[in-house]
């Protein structure tokens, strides 16, 4: 297991770059599928999510390596339409595979994915609206076989704007006959993305970022370039970082539009931004102060960056109110963060946090992906030494995010235990 050893109390100054996104390059990758052919991915996040993509896609056929800055996906030979189940329980994303894999070859077999516990999330919605499609779906014993002799465009109305739904719909779809419409679609960023890439590669997608998206089946596609939009969360997480460390710090690298709700919530609490061509400069002078905080579908308050501004708002001035409306076991983190002296009640579905001037250092242990940075950064505001186990899931998002942290002025090793 490694450990990150955190020495907390340093300021965070300087100048950093963001990487590319973990959430848009996942059902990218999967698209890269259904081109017979090669891709090339430029800023492609070197994290643990994405090698395990790499594996699975490289079990059905898939040759993926590295040249120059890209790299690149040969899809020329897909000799199996199943995904293993021990890879597919490592990541929650991996179900992202079942709409190319069935858009390819018409057939996908797989089992339940795993990825954070953070609450229920089923993959109902995707397999209605395969059935919709045409797509034959058998269920047993947790495995789970689609099939199909072709793929038919049809109107699916999502019961929830489930971000996974309607990126595996826009993957089936992109190779089906006739026309799919998504109606109530998930309108995150990384949507936007994934159509882009779809539509270089030829495919004719509209509508991303909208709540009804149109996606007009083609025949094939073909070799693209195509280069990963920025991380938001962890630009949030590096700005978050800023502010509970009093500091002043650039991130460069940034699609300011994707971040608004997180800016104006900074801004709320005390932050000084200014927004420059693709550059957020945070700094901050004085304590900061509570604010309350709703998590919401995009374009409203990201769920994934709920725990990291939670621990800001821990050492912030006065009683910050935070509501999840999208995950029920969201608030697993904060009890390590109570370990560390937060002030925090729970009730339902609602987080009261009654600000403390700084964290105590002491061991905790990464619950999920955002609750472990969440806790790292905390870990920059404690005096002394804090000591965070179980970081895969930290791992699992975020690349070199100890080394970024560190050429900002932070104090963060990874050492090596049972």
């Amino acid at each position: 297991m490694q450990y990150y050893i955190v020495k907390g109390g340093n300021k965070l100054e300087g100048e950093v770059f963001s990487s590319g996104s973990k959430n848009a390059s996942l059902p990218i990758l999967a698209a890269s599928i259904l081109n017979e052919g090669k891709t090339y991915l430029k800023n492609v996040p070197n994290i643990h999510d994405t090698e395990i993509m790499y594996q699975i896609m490289e079990l059905l056929g898939v040759k993926i390596y590295q040249e120059e800055e890209y790299i690149v996906i040969d899809s020329t030979n897909i000799y199996t339409y199943e995904i293993p189940d021990n890879l597919m329980r490592q990541m929650r994303s991996s179900v992202i595979l079942a709409g190319a894999i069935i858009g390819r070859c018409k057939k996908a077999k797989f089992s339940y994915p795993g990825g954070c516990d953070i609450g229920v999330r089923p993959i109902d919605l995707h397999l209605s609206a395969f059935k919709k499609m045409g797509i034959n779906i058998l269920e047993e014993d947790g495995v789970i076989t689609c099939d199909a002799e072709k793929i038919i465009g049809n109107t699916i109305t999502l019961d929830f704007p489930s971000v996974g739904a309607t990126e595996n719909i826009i993957l089936a779809a992109t190779l089906s006959e006739g026309t799919t419409y998504i109606k109530n679609a998930a309108m995150e960023p990384e949507i936007v993305d994934l159509q882009n890439f779809i539509n270089k590669m030829g495919g004719n997608v509209v509508g991303a970022g909208t709540k009804e998206i149109k996606i007009s089946g083609v025949n094939n596609l073909e070799t693209a370039r195509y280069e990963i939009m920025p991380d938001r969360i962890e630009i949030g997480t590096l700005l978050c970082a800023t502010a509970i460390t009093k500091g002043n710090v650039t991130v460069k690298n940034v699609m300011i539009e994707h971040l608004i709700p997180l800016i104006y919530k900074l801004e709320e609490i005390g932050c000084e931004i200014e927004l420059k061509d693709k550059r957020i400069h945070l700094k901050v002078k004085d304590r900061l102060n509570a604010c309350n905080i709703k998590t919401m579908p995009y374009p409203g308050f990201p769920t994934d960056m709920q725990p990291i501004i939670a621990s800001v708002l821990g050492i912030s001035k006065g009683t910050s109110i935070i509501i999840e409306n999208i995950f029920e076991n969201r608030f697993k983190y904060l009890a390590e963060l109570k370990r560390m002296g937060a002030k925090v009640t729970i009730e339902g579905k609602t987080a009261i946090i009654k600000g403390i001037r700084k964290y105590n250092a002491t061991s905790v242990e990464a619950t999920d992906l955002r609750g472990g940075a969440a806790l790292l950064i905390a870990g920059l505001n404690a005096s002394g030494t804090t000591e965070i186990s179980n970081i895969k899931y930290i791992l699992r998002g975020y690349e070199n995010i100890d080394e970024k942290l560190n050429t900002l002025g932070a104090n963060i090793n990874i050492r090596e235990g049972e």
